[in-house]
């Protein structure tokens, strides 16, 4: 495959157009961050990255918390209001319709048309050149029900999430695997009992 080379640039795609809640509350504000992921499975840790002159960054360096909730098909159009419009001018929950809901470990309000909400307590922050990374735990995680079957197993796949590439957003397409079907082994078949010849 024929490449061109570039100069090092910030074209890590796809990533995940999260709709970021912080404030109270009483003065809620959201806010779309793509450059976000987990940094810890146990204890369970997450960073969002963000530009210090935006509004939310005041709110989360003073309260130390904030909620990652994801977007869906349907949340799109919000998280691309969310991404350009500042909450120091626009109430943004009037302008997209969108509703707060208590948060159960964080004073910073979850979204309530999103469907899994991470919320997060700021472990400390590291001050890169354009962005500063807020590295965080993961105190609790809020799912909506109809995600979750009767055995208790989740199903993001029931949530039509989207994803955000190089200036795009993007519906998730068919699923292709599962972890580690690479390398699984199929279940032997039975041997079929043989036929008897005729004579």
């Amino acid at each position: 495959m024929s490449k061109i080379q570039w100069p090092g640039g910030a074209l890590l795609a796809p990533v995940p157009p999260c709709l970021v809640t912080c404030g109270t509350m009483e003065a809620p504000n959201v806010f779309t961050v793509a450059w976000t992921g987990i940094l810890n499975t146990k204890p369970p840790r997450t960073y969002i990255a963000v530009r210090p002159q935006r509004y939310s960054y005041e709110l989360i360096r003073a309260s130390g918390e904030f909620a990652v909730n994801l977007t869906t098909r349907a949340l799109v159009r919000a998280a691309d209001t969310c991404g350009v419009v500042s909450g120091r001018h626009v109430d943004k929950f009037a302008r997209c319709g969108l509703h707060v809901q208590p948060a159960a470990t964080v004073g910073a309000p979850l979204l309530a048309e999103s469907p899994l909400a991470l919320e997060c307590r700021v472990l400390r922050v590291e001050e890169m050149e354009t962005h500063h990374l807020f590295l965080a735990e993961i105190s609790a995680v809020q799912v909506e029900e109809s995600l979750v079957d009767a055995a208790g197993k989740l199903h993001l796949e029931r949530a039509d999430l989207v994803a955000y590439a190089h200036g795009a957003y993007y519906a998730l397409g068919a699923c292709l695997g599962t972890f580690g079907y690479s390398v699984r082994k199929k279940p032997k078949r039975k041997a079929q009992p043989k036929k008897e010849r005729s004579l």
